[in-house]
């Protein structure tokens, strides 16, 4: 019979492991500032660099304090499941040889009670360790399902300087459960990070003033030799990949930097930083052809769990040397045995979004100076170490200080369903490491709302807490339960995992892609199937709910054809609606429902995917290169018909009236649309709305000139602008902006347009002085006359200024007809003088003048002498402001 494991033996064991742990690591001597913080507060942030042992010493002293306190579970949480193993491996191994001494024949239970691990789809000790490691995603779903986290008193927030996603939402509700569950110890743990901001803001979202302590250790590296060994050339192509002669150059530099060190150390181990994985194996491949007496692994987030134990165990044979080919998961929180030299490429991988067109991905992008610093920690952490940087010191001393948060530049669909689920729609009364991005926020909330995930007052569903509950972002997840009862669950989960796990589609091709992963000829297959099987026990556990969350009376026999011929294309058409695309024109372009214009990759041109009418993409993103000449290429796809289409697009669907121009009319269209894809349309008579749309183009496009052939509008509108400038209210604005928003005009002109009237028929100076303010209105010919009268007699025209000039009006006429003048004309209640252009009797220009009395009292002389003999049968008095007036030559006058 099993030895039973004693509930007191799992402390006392966790306190030898810590013991045996404790041993060269320098954050065991900050372990009591770390206790008397909680203490007094309850949450600390700890700031320790990579080396100090804050991820190996703080969990287990943790668990040891609570059980002091009468017991409670400690959850640990590292951002990659990689690093999830790698912290549980450590703590079990210590705890196991501990337990030679606490309980020898039970040695693995004990180990299991003492510290387990949870991560998507692999778990270990039954979720009731005493220490739990696990990844941010897991313990959200875990909180959001039991948002006391009953039996556990303390949280540890590891790595929180990666700003990933998940970490950053459990900080702001794990602050708001603190300020109901004030027992609950909170710690947040970083290598770079300003603690003292962090420290503040996470205090704010527990309610307090004050911030949080801080608890700090320095770095204890071993000297660090900095060496930089250039690529001369771009290190990106145009289309903003990586250059396959710079991966030469890194891998060529890692072998060259290795054979180096290993002369002088045979000991010495590479570590090398690449940005992604297809970069990783390309490396990797190279190096172990030029070092061919060398172990070369990698490491990465997409091996197999076995894979990555293997990178991180140390060399297999200690006589033969090894490199470690890496992504950014070993930057932090992982210890790789041996590495002294560290060759970085100085790139890394963020993602991005453009907001404008919806589109999401990764981009590759000089790695930040606090990651550059990260990598090259790496070969000073046993011993004296090398880095050898594959760029210049002046690229690195221009990188920005942090990599950009994911909260900053990814889609909040997820945040913004968490935080529903947690009762707080938008994030109110909670507390984010920084602001998230509002149009960001507010577009994550339009998606959940189109999901059926909250209500329009942002409250969560029964649909959402589904939704929120499962290891899927809202769209996937909505797209497996509406798939399931059409496509099976099977199909449908295959589908979704092979998006979900960011599979790369051959040829863009997703009904590809999973029949490779299907039939195990994809290197991720093994992965593929253990999501797949995840998903389909969901699918099936949801089933009920799923049913209810189809649209009344589907799935027809046609849907469910369809849906059975194309899984992979429902469930990205679920998904992605607005992505969904239909063929437009040659050259594999489609235009997506959401109005932008993308291309299929030359190589799918000859695959399943050429010449598909309709596609339902998966991923799209902006391009450098041709792509058809659209911008955009589409990674990911499956086709789809259109009865599939109209199914998933049911959301996007809408019927609209058009108005569009033929020559100097209006004629009317009914177009029914999915997005911006136009499914059918059919001739009808003008709608009153979309001729005021198309009125409204029009006068956006051109102004008022097309509405106006004879300018007697313009007159009229250049008039009241005046007005509108010098006295304000209530005279309009009648600029080029504001006259689509003339409503009374443009509503005017839409029904004449309408009802069938030509632009030449139009009297648009009518429709714009009905638009006009009354009573105001009555006075427009007193305020701004057409034309003014002169001493003379005679009214002269006004030519007021356009209405994007800052310019007085003018009058021309003879200089004798001002004779007598002691004032200069106004308009506009006097408030606007009139510019004087003053004619010779021949009617060319003698002066300008905005001021009368001045002009006669001074240049008029001049212009009096240069003119009299020119001019002899005109009068030129010599006092112009006691003269007559007159039209006339002085015989006429007579």
């Amino acid at each position: 019979m099993p030895t039973p494991v004693d509930p007191v033996s799992v402390p006392a064991c966790l306190s030898a492991a810590l013991g045996r742990l404790s041993t060269g690591l320098t954050f065991a001597a900050a372990l009591p500032e770390l206790e008397d913080a909680l203490d007094a507060r309850g949450a600390a942030v700890v700031e320790a660099p990579p080396g100090t042992g804050k991820t190996t010493v703080v969990p287990p002293a943790l668990a040891v304090r609570l059980a002091d306190h009468g017991g409670g579970r400690v959850l640990v949480t590292q951002p990659r499941r990689v690093a999830v193993r790698a912290a549980w491996r450590r703590l079990r191994t210590a705890v196991l040889a501990a337990a030679a001494d606490v309980l020898p024949d039970a040695r693995a239970r004990l180990a299991d009670a003492a510290v387990g691990y949870a991560v998507r789809g692999d778990a270990a000790g039954g979720g009731a360790s005493a220490v739990e490691f696990v990844t941010p995603g897991l313990l959200l779903r875990r909180l959001l399902a039991d948002p006391g986290l009953d039996g556990v008193d303390a949280v540890v927030l590891d790595e929180v300087h990666e700003r990933d996603l998940d970490t950053d939402v459990l900080s702001a509700l794990l602050a708001d459960l603190r300020q109901l569950r004030p027992e609950l110890a909170l710690v947040a743990m970083s290598a770079t990070v300003d603690a003292a901001a962090l420290a503040a803001r996470w205090a704010r979202g527990m309610g307090e003033d004050a911030p949080l302590p801080v608890v700090f250790t320095p770095a204890v590296l071993h000297p660090l030799r900095e060496e930089h060994a250039p690529f001369r050339g771009h290190r990106l192509t145009a289309e903003g990949r990586v250059d396959r002669a710079f991966l030469d150059h890194v891998a060529a530099t890692a072998a060259r930097a290795h054979a180096e060190a290993l002369d002088a150390d045979p000991t010495v181990d590479a570590l090398v930083f690449l940005p992604g994985v297809a970069e990783v194996e390309a490396v990797a491949g190279r190096v172990a052809a030029l070092a061919p007496d060398t172990e070369v692994r990698v490491l990465h987030g997409r091996q197999e769990p076995a894979d990555q134990d293997a990178a991180l165990a140390g060399r297999a044979d200690p006589a033969v040397p090894r490199v470690v080919v890496a992504t950014a998961v070993a930057e932090s929180s992982l210890t790789v045995p041996g590495v002294r030299l560290v060759i970085d490429s100085g790139l890394a991988r963020e993602p991005r979004r453009d907001r404008g067109r919806g589109m999401a991905g990764l981009v590759t992008v000089q790695a930040s100076r606090a990651a550059a610093g990260q990598r090259a920690g790496r070969a000073a952490r046993l011993g004296p170490g090398t880095v050898v940087r594959c760029h210049t010191a002046a690229a690195l001393g221009t990188a920005p200080a942090a990599p950009t948060p994911a909260l900053a530049v990814v889609d909040l669909a997820p945040v913004a369903l968490a935080f529903a689920a947690w009762g707080a729609p938008g994030g109110r009364g909670l507390t984010l490491p920084e602001d998230p991005p509002a149009d960001a926020m507010a577009a994550a909330e339009r998606t959940l709302a189109s999901l059926g995930a909250v209500d329009a007052d942002g409250r969560i569903t029964p649909h959402g807490a589904v939704l929120a509950e499962l290891p899927l972002d809202p769209p996937l997840g909505h797209a497996l339960l509406r798939a399931a009862p059409w496509t099976g669950p099977r199909p449908a989960a295959e589908a979704t995992a092979a998006l979900a796990l960011d599979l790369r589609a051959p040829g863009a091709d997703l009904e590809a892609l999973v029949a490779s992963v299907r039939d195990g000829r994809h290197p991720e297959a093994g992965r593929w199937r253990r999501e797949a099987d995840r998903l389909e026990r969901l699918a099936r556990r949801h089933a009920h709910h799923s049913l209810e969350t189809r649209a009344p009376g589907e799935p027809g026999p046609e849907a469910t054809a369809a849906a059975r011929r194309h899984p992979a294309g429902l469930v990205s058409a679920l998904a992605f609606p607005a992505w969904i695309a239909r063929r437009a024109g040659e050259a594999g372009a489609y235009l997506l429902a959401s109005g932008t214009r993308a291309a299929l990759p030359r190589d799918a041109a000859g695959g399943g995917l050429a010449g598909q009418e309709w596609l339902a993409v998966a991923e799209v993103a902006r391009v450098a290169g041709d792509a058809a000449g659209t911008g955009a290429a589409i990674r990911a796809t499956a086709p789809i018909d259109r009865t599939l289409a109209e199914l998933a697009g049911a959301g996007l669907r809408r019927t609209e009236d058009t108005a569009d121009w033929r020559g100097d009319r209006l004629t009317g269209r009914r177009v029914d649309r999915l997005g911006a894809l136009v499914l059918a349309e059919t001739p009808a008579p003008v709608a009153p709305d979309a001729a005021a749309q198309a009125v409204r183009a029009a006068l956006a496009a051109d102004g008022l000139a097309r509405f106006d052939p004879s300018g007697r509008t313009e007159r009229l509108r250049r008039r009241v602008h005046l007005l509108h400038r010098v006295l304000g209210a209530p005279w309009p604005d009648l600029s080029d902006a504001a006259l689509p928003g003339l409503d009374a005009l443009v509503d005017g002109l839409a029904a004449d347009l309408a009802a069938g009237r030509s632009l030449a028929r139009l009297d648009a100076e009518a429709l714009l002085r009905g638009a006009l303010p009354w009573p105001e209105a009555g006075r427009l010919d007193e305020l701004a006359p057409e034309r003014l009268p002169v001493p003379s007699g005679r009214a002269v025209v006004v030519d007021y200024p356009a209405v994007h000039e800052d310019t007085p009006p003018v009058v021309a006429a003879k200089l004798q007809e001002f004779f007598g003048a002691r004032v200069t004309p106004a308009v506009a209640d006097g408030r606007e003088p009139v510019v004087l252009h003053l004619l010779s009797p021949a009617g060319r220009p003698l002066a300008v003048t905005a001021d009368l009395p001045s002009f006669w009292a001074g240049p008029y002389a001049q212009v009096r002498a240069e003119n009299r003999g020119r001019y002899p049968k005109h009068p030129w008095p010599e006092d112009p402001a006691a003269a007559e007036p007159t039209a006339r030559t002085n015989r006429r006058a007579r």
